[in-house]
């Protein structure tokens, strides 16, 4: 990857830089950014995997980066291309490497009728850290048995709650309705042994389960609709499908990557007679067979992904009912994607397209006249939830009131790493970063303390930045900002 982009790039208008086509794009690409944001001293392998995504067999429209975009398998984190469905003999390309490892890692927001001074935040992050598992184990996880599996995989947030883990009104505010079409539920048993017990449970990395104070809403017609008041206790839940995700993924990604052989810099299909610049972006075209088969599996292990996030509200809700006696009337204000693939109908420079829409690390930002959104949001726009860092605040945006945005109605997803992992862990002491967390009021309970400077607000891009970017954009909405009070990672 050479850094040739910024040779052709160009503004596109307020919070957009245009890279414009050049060697084996076969589409332009934007950047949600602005000058500052691509200066010298920038991390230049992110825009670069934005240009190589752009010569994906099948693309429609411009590849997009959010803009919380950083360096990513394949794509980068915050990318969002489109590819037709009806391309050549065998439809658009679909790549594994533009959902991601977690797939449908995402995150759901919870309201509550409790004021802040309602609770006493100390106590209770102690004690949701004892009730919530938490950990790269799936110690405290649901077991199920194969045939609560299959329903689980086929049918998502309504088989959990068919099973006691989510309640019938939660399902209107879930993405898709919490359910992803797999008829097959090609999940091989290896993947299916890891979700056995996992699921409920958080997990590691930056998932967490979060209690915020809404501290400020900047749009009170979309608040109110959410369910949102300045002083409320908010729940935000963000974590995937666990191992049995990865491990779906692990597999299609070895499967579909071993089609390809190297010829110079270049890599090549000579069965799909497809050719790209990076090995990760391995793809397979979507009818076929192991287009198909991957496809299949990414929506039963994101079906998982749903019900891993409600059977963890049910267990949210069970802590507060033990705590309060009652729930604090905790109700699922909305239920979002960060790593899917899903085929959408959409307009690309005039013309009807039936799309793969890879979205990874980027959620949908869905106008407020789409029919699958609940009534309640008619009007006002799909909840956009932007979890920010541990430190500092998240934000809830709407999408448009009405129509969709430019970026095949996507939005950005977090604040995005400014620092690696292992550039956090280096520089960052976990102990230091515990006591300066629990002295601003924010107190959090990690399963690994030893890791947790990974998770360090500094190692993240400030998220009100990225939040004015987005808006600039004009891809979705600020609506109200959330401070965090307490935090359980794992």
């Amino acid at each position: 990857m050479t850094s040739s982009w910024r040779e052709n790039i160009e503004s596109d208008g307020p919070g957009r830089i245009r890279i414009r086509k050049h060697g084996r794009m076969l589409t332009d690409a934007i950047l949600v950014a602005d000058e500052s944001h691509i200066g010298e001293g920038i991390d230049d392998r992110s825009p670069s995997q934005l240009v190589n995504t752009a010569s994906m067999p099948g693309i429609v429209g411009e590849a997009w980066a959010m803009a919380d975009w950083h360096f990513g398998y394949g794509f980068p984190i915050g990318g969002v291309v489109a590819t037709d469905v009806n391309f050549g003999e065998n439809g658009g390309s679909i790549s594994p490497g533009g959902v991601g490892f977690d797939i449908n890692c995402g995150v759901r927001l919870c309201s509550t009728d409790l004021a802040i001074d309602d609770v006493d935040p100390k106590s209770l992050a102690s004690e949701l850290s004892e009730c919530i598992p938490s950990g790269a184990s799936s110690k405290g996880g649901v077991k199920l048995n194969s045939s609560e599996m299959d329903s689980i995989l086929s049918m998502g947030a309504s088989a959990a709650v068919d099973i006691g883990l989510g309640e019938f009104d939660d399902l209107a505010a879930i993405e898709s309705n919490g359910v992803l079409e797999s008829e097959e539920r090609s999940v091989g048993d290896r993947a299916r042994k890891r979700g056995t017990k996992s699921l409920g449970t958080l997990g590691s990395g930056n998932h967490f389960l979060e209690l915020q104070v809404v501290d400020r809403v900047v749009d009170e017609q979309a608040a109110s609709a959410f369910g949102l008041r300045e002083g409320l206790v908010t729940a935000m839940i963000h974590t995937g499908s666990r191992g049995l995700g990865h491990q779906v993924c692990s597999e299609h990604v070895a499967n579909i990557e071993s089609k390809y052989r190297q010829d110079g810099k270049l890599w090549h299909s000579s069965e799909w007679d497809i050719t790209l610049p990076d090995r990760q972006l391995a793809a397979a075209p979507i009818h076929s067979r192991e287009g198909a088969s991957y496809l299949d599996a990414m929506s039963a292990a994101g079906n998982f992904a749903f019900a891993n996030r409600s059977a963890l509200t049910q267990k949210l809700r069970d802590v507060m009912r033990e705590r309060f006696g009652r729930d604090g009337s905790l109700d699922v204000v909305y239920d979002v994607s960060h790593n899917i693939a899903k085929i959408e109908d959409h307009v690309v420079h005039g013309k009807s397209c039936k799309c793969c829409v890879h979205r990874k690390g980027a959620t949908r930002a869905l106008g407020g006249d789409h029919p699958e959104l609940a009534a309640r949001f008619s009007g006002v726009g799909q909840p956009v939830l932007v979890p920010g860092d541990m430190g500092t605040a998240s934000w809830v945006l709407a999408g448009p009131k009405k129509g969709v945005n430019a970026a095949f109605s996507s939005s950005c997803h977090g604040a995005g790493r400014k620092m690696s992992r292992t550039a956090a862990r280096n520089s960052i002491d976990s102990g230091q970063l515990l006591r300066r967390l629990e002295e601003s009021g924010v107190h959090v309970r990690a399963k690994t303390p030893n890791v947790l400077s990974e998770e360090a607000p500094e190692a993240y891009k400030d998220v009100d930045d990225v939040i004015g970017l987005t808006s600039k954009a004009k891809l979705a909405r600020p609506v109200a900002r959330l401070r965090p009070f307490a935090v359980i990672k794992g």
